[in-house]
């Protein structure tokens, strides 16, 4: 009785988790995409804004390190610093993951709707199943391969179903595939640097932003943003820093829920949870924006979801052979 209380305690968590999940990233996207390409803002500076979204996190992060250490009793912040050679050294890849994940995830919000941004992003499996053959050197089954096969078909319906309506952006497209990918290794790498920090999803958001925060400083000279913010004539408006602070919270927020999310389940349900929350989000989004879309174009969307969840049964009975094969070599 008490073990079957415990599952569903177990159980319930990791729900709530998962719904975490899926209210803040549906909102970051909103947010984002207001921030990004919305005529009130009008600030062609993606990298500043995503920057920003780091500076908020860490502040955030420093805030609580602060109030941990004068009421102990009320907040609590783990204990480490950024500035260790070694915490860098292990933790800097998956950094950089993080710039690219949350850049390229932004570039293609801003150069495509809220609707397509599902479809956009929505070759993250395919990705998952080549790198976890090149990285960890495991092998697909002909099921799985299939399940990618239709994942990229419903990918290339959608994409040709914008391109007919006239509304495709390659640009977005291709930030939208980066994402993918990007979204991919870090899912992977996550967990592997998790026990580099004793598995405490606050001190790992902290590093990662305070990282994030220097990295992305050349990457916004590069694309020339630190002359277009210097130049912007609205930034000592207290309605677009009002907005820039509700997007930096929201950035705070789906880093420490996505990795949270990781953490109690894997990278693989992370990822189909992604999909599936995205699924959602389009639907919103068509509404939200009074959107018609074809039926082809939703072909597309129920493709993309249908092979994923396919391919996450899959990958759900393939993790059970195995685990009831070490079973019995343990027994016999």
């Amino acid at each position: 009785m008490y073990q079957r209380r415990e599952m569903l305690h177990k159980y319930m968590y990791v729900a709530f988790v998962v719904a975490l999940y899926w209210v803040v990233s549906i909102l970051m996207v909103f947010v984002n995409k207001a921030l990004l390409s919305s005529e009130k803002v009008h600030l062609n500076a993606p990298l500043f804004i995503t920057w920003f979204q780091c500076v908020t996190s860490v502040g955030i992060c420093v805030s609580l390190k602060a109030f941990a250490k004068i009421f102990p009793q009320y907040f609590y912040f783990p204990k480490g610093t950024p500035f260790s050679w070694d915490v860098i050294r292990k933790v800097l890849p998956l950094s950089i993951l993080f710039i690219g994940m949350i850049a390229s995830n932004n570039l293609c919000l801003k150069y495509v709707g809220v609707a397509f941004y599902y479809i956009g992003r929505s070759l993250t499996t395919v990705f998952n199943v080549i790198f976890t053959y090149l990285i960890l050197g495991e092998k697909t089954s002909s099921k799985t391969v299939t399940c990618c096969v239709v994942i990229i078909f419903g990918f290339w319906l959608g994409v040709d179903q914008e391109n007919i309506a006239g509304s495709l952006s390659i640009t977005g497209t291709f930030f939208g595939v980066l994402g993918s990918l990007t979204l991919s290794l870090y899912s992977i790498h996550t967990k592997k640097v998790l026990p580099v920090v004793n598995q405490e999803i606050w001190l790992l958001s902290y590093y990662n932003n305070i990282y994030s925060v220097v990295l992305f400083l050349p990457l916004m000279l590069i694309n020339g943003e630190f002359n277009t913010v210097y130049n912007y004539d609205k930034i000592g408006d207290l309605d677009f820093w009002s907005a820039m602070i509700v997007g930096g919270l929201c950035g705070f927020a789906i880093g420490y829920v996505t990795m949270l999310q990781i953490k109690v389940t894997s990278p693989l349900t992370h990822n189909i949870s992604g999909t599936a929350k995205a699924c959602v989000q389009t639907v919103l989004a068509t509404h939200w924006y009074n959107e018609s879309k074809p039926f082809l174009w939703w072909l597309s969307n129920f493709i993309v979801l249908l092979a994923s969840a396919a391919y996450a049964r899959i990958k759900q009975l393939s993790m059970k052979q195995a685990f009831a094969k070490q079973v019995s070599v343990i027994k016999t």
